[in-house]
């Protein structure tokens, strides 16, 4: 099963307020990048070239300058408008068009993701040919997520939406492999109490016929998500942090393409050369790549 991407990158970042005031949250920089690079070096992590990025219309031209067509890192990024918050699962309904027949990855634009193999973990997720596959994460706080409970052979035997009482402290993450039927699924879900189309009632559903995997992430594994100051925070100088002690950047988005072989070195050097005579540190990251290469 061939799959494309999504990233959901639409609502209004409330309570990143007044930040978000002018500009979109994913547009908000974590460290030394947007934040929205990390969701998208998961799509080119996973292997997939087709881009879907689906944002309110006020924050569209901002996205196009921001990747444009995806040429110049080797991918094809098309866009949609969400013209309101309608929930994740809202997410397929408006990409329909754009998933045709394939398989989906949809990876929300405020996640952020560091591990050991974690490579490894999304190629394997897209070697599945039916049902869903979901990644989730113990955490502290597991009324403020989807919960999955599992059972001793960590397969899920039930989903819950921001529970006051939860089964487990295992948090739904914001990253979801799917076969082509969410589509119709998502069309046919009923929206929550608060109008949204919960992508809970999605797993659900794939629960409810045995097709749901779940992928837990272990120790040693980071997970964020950035949509509060707080974990704004949290997550800048975790990438800080990481990137010192190192040496290398965290979804550098050009190093990701020439990895993949899906940007010349001719391409990249166009690149490096383009960038103005006092580069940023991400910038510079890729000049020295680019000359560990020995690319000029």
């Amino acid at each position: 099963m061939e799959f494309k991407g999504i990233i959901l990158a639409g609502g209004f970042g409330t309570r990143l307020y007044p930040n978000t005031v002018s500009v979109s949250k994913q547009l908000l920089p974590v460290y030394d990048k947007p934040m929205i690079y990390y969701s998208f070096s998961i799509l080119m992590l996973s292997g997939i070239r087709d881009i879907l990025l689906i944002c309110n219309e006020e924050n569209l031209s901002n996205y196009m300058t921001l990747f444009g067509d995806g040429d110049k890192f080797g991918v094809n990024v098309t866009y949609k408008i969400q013209d309101r918050p309608r929930g994740i699962a809202d997410a397929f309904i408006l990409g329909k068009d754009f998933i045709g027949n394939d398989g989906v990855c949809l990876v929300l634009g405020d996640n952020l993701f560091y591990g050991q193999d974690f490579t490894a973990k999304l190629l394997e997720a897209k070697k599945m040919k039916q049902g869903a596959n979901i990644f989730a994460k113990v955490v502290q706080n597991p009324r403020d997520f989807g919960v999955v409970e599992v059972n001793r052979d960590n397969i899920a035997v039930s989903i819950q939406e921001k529970p006051p009482k939860p089964r487990s402290n295992l948090a739904v993450t914001g990253l979801y492999f799917y076969d082509n039927q969410v589509i119709d699924i998502a069309k046919d879900i009923t929206p929550s109490p608060r109008g949204e189309l919960e992508i809970s009632d999605i797993n659900d559903y794939y629960l409810k016929k045995n097709q749901l995997k779940v992928n837990i992430l272990g120790r040693g594994f980071t997970w964020l998500d950035t949509g509060s100051s707080h974990s704004l925070l949290e997550a800048a100088q975790f990438v800080r942090t990481i990137e010192s002690l190192q040496g290398f950047k965290i979804a550098c988005l050009e190093e990701i393409a020439f990895h993949n072989g899906w940007i010349s070195e001719d391409q990249l050097i166009m690149q490096v050369n383009s960038y103005p005579p006092s580069p940023s540190e991400y910038q510079s990251y890729i000049i020295d790549f680019a000359k560990r290469l020995g690319l000029k």
